[in-house]
């Protein structure tokens, strides 16, 4: 039964609340050599608690979600295996847990600083709109969801008594909202590649997605949506005057992201797991996207030799006569 409530809370899924923690790492390069002494521990214990907030409330509302969906999950070929729709929790029971779980989330929250715990209200608001009704509205759906990660990035900025970056909240929202389409796409074609004999029935999406050209529009809006954004904030003039040369560094990771998001692309029209932590174990051009990716970013914001590096590569923009 642990097991059950265990896998019901999906803890694979909590390595979405690593959105929380850009706030921390784009601020610390920021940070002088004595103020990092005196107030990284605190960023990080209050970030790390953010973190274990979010993840107990997102846990509670799988859990209610789960709870509500059973009779439609157990028509999914891979949904009825979960521990609701599959019967080894009953319904109300996997309720109760959730509204537990919320609360705890909550109280965390709070715990770290009120406006953590205003934000997590908030999200608490939006996801009781969500299962009220907007994840039965194609699209809309898609954006709550990736609204609700846009306020982790700003719960982790509050954590730290940081102001968020517009460019911050743009690139999480793009690129949470690609993953949104991603997995109704590859729901879809799970559904169409397994057939479900439970008397006859079939899955249909909550929210209509059942035409493949229109959620392949939806990926190519959302999907270009990621890699601009990234590239135009690499390229803005916030990332040079936070980072000086050392912005133009991201811009070079750039086809490490235009890798990683086809690569999602191909799994999910293959009937393949959308979630990141199974397309890492399985896909390792994914993984190694990643990686890469992560230990370039590390580096621009880190290493000082690669913003000496960088002037060797690229020219100033040319000055007229004047100077300017």
């Amino acid at each position: 039964m642990l097991t059950a409530y265990l896998k019901l809370m999906r803890p694979a899924d909590w390595v979405k609340n690593l959105f929380i923690l850009p706030a921390l790492v784009f601020s610390i390069p920021s940070l002088e050599a004595a103020a990092r002494t005196s107030a990284l521990p605190g960023w990080l214990a209050k970030t790390c608690f953010t973190v274990v907030a979010f993840s107990l409330l997102a846990a509670g509302f799988y859990a209610i979600n789960d709870s509500l969906d059973c009779e439609l999950d157990r028509k999914h070929p891979r949904k009825r295996n979960r521990p609701i729709a599959c019967g080894q929790i009953s319904p109300s029971a996997g309720f109760r847990f959730g509204v537990m779980l919320v609360c705890i989330g909550i109280l965390t929250g709070f715990f770290v600083e009120i406006a953590v715990g205003g934000v997590l209200l908030a999200y608490l608001l939006l996801q009781c709109l969500y299962n009220g009704g907007l994840k039965r509205i194609a699209i809309v759906d898609a954006v709550v969801l990736a609204t609700g990660f846009g306020m982790r990035a700003t719960a982790g900025a509050f954590a730290i008594e940081r102001a968020i970056s517009s460019w911050l909240l743009g690139c999480v929202f793009f690129l949470t909202l690609y993953l949104a389409f991603i997995k109704r796409l590859s729901d879809l074609s799970v559904a169409e590649l397994e057939s479900v004999k439970a008397e006859g029935a079939s899955w249909l999406s909550p929210a209509g997605y059942e035409d493949r050209l229109e959620l392949n529009w939806l990926l190519g809006v959302s999907g270009v949506s990621v890699i601009l954004s990234w590239v135009f904030y690499s390229l803005s003039l916030h990332a040079m005057n936070l980072f000086g040369r050392r912005s133009s560094g991201f811009a070079m990771l750039t086809p490490l992201v235009l890798v990683v998001v086809h690569r999602f692309y191909r799994r999910a029209s293959r009937g393949e797991r959308d979630s990141p932590m199974d397309a890492m174990r399985e896909d390792r051009v994914i993984l190694i996207s990643l990686v890469l990716f992560g230990g370039g970013v590390l580096a621009c914001l880190y290493v000082p030799a690669i913003e000496h590096i960088l002037s060797l590569l690229i020219f100033d923009a040319p000055r007229d006569r004047d100077g300017a």
